[in-house]
């Protein structure tokens, strides 16, 4: 187990070599959430009273506002890819944001209500009350909470750890993508067993000419976040998920 984590540390040497294997999923890891200031980071660990929150942040905070959590020992991730644009008449590589303005964070209910509303339990006080001003929820319009108002999104777990697997390398060839993009390959999910992105599950779809794994973020059918595409993935590299 430890030479296999070395080995991938060093094709991903851009990331913490320290990885978390998750409880409902052994053959998965996600890597710690670290800051892109500090270099301090905040290891993956499964709580069940926890949800992945999806937070709107103001133009252009988000580094801002995930390192702010990451320093309160809160988990929290950007989506990134990279990209080439030409400038001056050069080719440079950019490294860009695949959702604009939102961060997803691993919280519990009474920490994204302190972190995002300024609201705290009795008797205790907000560590940095800053992060409302340019935080908000991103709230979930096909569901209603008591009250009658709709409550935050919120990302199901297994959809979160499948998503981070497919974009913490930042591969340029992910796609983002709308329904009438791509269309379905086979019925059944599959898991990805090497390369980049081992570990990713999602059906098989057919998307800019390429066999990919779709990947989906929805709180349900109808309301959908965002999908994407993993960059060509060969059938020697899927296995079905039985």
């Amino acid at each position: 187990r430890q030479i296999w984590r070395e080995q991938q540390t060093l094709r991903h040497s851009y990331h913490s070599s320290q990885m978390d294997i998750l409880t409902d999923h052994p053959s998965i890891i996600i890597p710690d959430a670290q800051s892109s200031q500090t270099g301090v980071s905040v290891a993956y660990v499964h709580d069940p009273h926890k949800q992945w929150f999806v937070l709107r942040v103001s133009y252009g905070r988000e580094d801002q506002v995930a390192d702010e959590l990451i320093r309160l020992g809160c988990y929290a991730y950007i989506a990134k890819r990279e990209q080439w644009k030409m400038v001056n008449g050069k080719r440079q590589k950019f490294i860009e944001n695949m959702i604009p303005n939102i961060l997803f964070s691993y919280l519990t209910p009474q920490e994204a209500e302190m972190y995002v509303r300024d609201v705290c339990p009795a008797g205790t006080k907000n560590p940095c009350p800053k992060l409302s001003a340019i935080t908000s929820y991103y709230y979930n319009h096909f569901a209603t909470a008591p009250g009658g108002k709709n409550p935050p999104l919120v990302i199901p777990h297994r959809q979160m750890q499948t998503f981070i697997l497919a974009t913490y390398t930042h591969d340029e060839h992910l796609v983002s993508l709308k329904k009438n993009d791509y269309h379905f390959l086979m019925d059944e999910e599959v898991e990805v067993i090497g390369g980049p992105f081992q570990g990713v599950r999602g059906r098989v779809i057919r998307a800019g000419g390429q066999q990919r794994i779709l990947i989906r973020l929805a709180a349900d059918e109808g309301n959908v976040l965002g999908e994407f595409g993993t960059a060509f993935i060969p059938k020697s590299l899927m296995k079905k998920v039985e």
